[in-house]
């Protein structure tokens, strides 16, 4: 009688997922259109019914937008990539070796798109693949919205309905109010500021969301502002100093106001000098700071009477946001990592 012999596998391992948006892989209309195919049909993005929805979705809207959201994407792209998956990949590199440093160099980091390419099935197939046996998904947005936090973890689920040996999960929710995350916008901007001087306003602009989503009970526009409200402090701002606005309003509901382009025009129209704008709800630089904000919002101050317009850099790279990074992920990772 033969002797069964055990299926060897790695040893378990703790990983990191980082998460953000997504992005298409060219700035193309043939790249884009598959993009916002998946981004636009997700349910929490779009609270529509579907029956009314898709028919405008593919009849209408993506054989319209596809090309000119390509000339946008085009206006920012780097010889490396868009611009969000460079820096995520930096970050996630950065993160490994910060960790690393700390003693914690077992560990496996990695980073998907919840639309688009490394999508999260594959990479948390690559990570179990390693030996990752206890997973911590960490979403890069700072502040929670059912429309991307929680998507994510909807993504996250849908994948693990379909294992026979699910992982260990933990989902980190939120943290537009961690010290470290305020502390790194706040450097980063100080530094800006040292080497160009400071402006009449600083605007701090988060993405949008219709404005029913806060009617409904999604925390969102409350975590924006207490954001914008740290910040602040910790710049040492008067009230009549800072702005917290909502960009990329889309569609003709009413959404989470005020709105960045509005509040930009009636500051040049006040005749308000120079004018900052930061956009603490990313932590990467992508289409929405680079060119909503950077192209478009400075001509849309400029064109109403703003004399001097400055968009400011996301975290990025920069060392105090990495540093920040790891802070987040050793305690988010509490009783799985061996002691010190």
């Amino acid at each position: 009688m033969s002797q069964a012999t055990e299926t060897s596998r790695p040893a378990d391992k703790i990983g990191v997922l980082l998460v953000n948006l997504g992005t298409p892989t060219a700035p193309t209309a043939a790249a884009v259109k598959p993009y916002l195919r998946e981004f636009l049909s997700d349910r929490r993005v779009v609270e529509l019914p579907a029956l009314l929805w898709q028919p405008i979705l593919n009849g209408i809207i993506l054989n319209t937008r596809p090309r000119a959201s390509a000339e946008k994407y085009a206006s920012i792209w780097l010889a490396d990539g868009s611009p969000l998956d460079v820096y995520t990949r930096e970050q996630t590199r950065l993160l490994a070796g910060a960790l690393a440093t700390r003693g914690h160099d077992g560990l496996v980091v990695d980073y998907a798109m919840r639309y688009g390419e490394p999508a999260i099935r594959s990479t948390i197939a690559r990570l179990q693949a390693q030996g990752v046996d206890r997973l911590l998904v960490l979403p890069l947005y700072p502040q929670y919205c059912a429309a991307t936090t929680a998507t994510v973890w909807d993504e996250v689920c849908r994948l693990m309905l379909t294992l026979r040996d699910i992982p260990a999960l933990r989902l980190v929710k939120h943290y537009g109010d961690d010290p470290g995350y305020i502390d790194a916008l706040a450097r980063g901007i100080d530094a800006y500021w040292s080497e160009h001087g400071r402006p009449d306003v600083l605007v701090t602009s988060f993405h949008g969301m219709p404005r029913r989503t806060r009617e409904l009970g999604d925390p969102y526009y409350d975590e924006c502002q207490d954001t914008a409200r740290r910040l602040a402090t910790a710049l040492g701002l008067a009230d009549d100093q800072w702005r917290c606005t909502f960009q990329s309003r889309f569609g003709r509901a009413e959404w989470l106001q005020p709105y960045t382009a509005a509040t930009l025009e009636q500051l040049g129209r006040d005749g308000v000098g120079r004018v900052d704008v930061a956009c603490p709800g990313f932590v990467a630089d992508c289409v929405e700071t680079l060119e909503e904000i950077g192209i478009e919002g400075k001509q849309i101050f400029l064109d109403a009477g703003g004399k001097v317009f400055h968009a400011i850099p996301c975290l990025n790279d920069s060392p105090a946001w990495i540093t920040a990074l790891a802070d987040l992920t050793t305690r988010e990772l509490g009783g799985w990592l061996p002691a010190a």
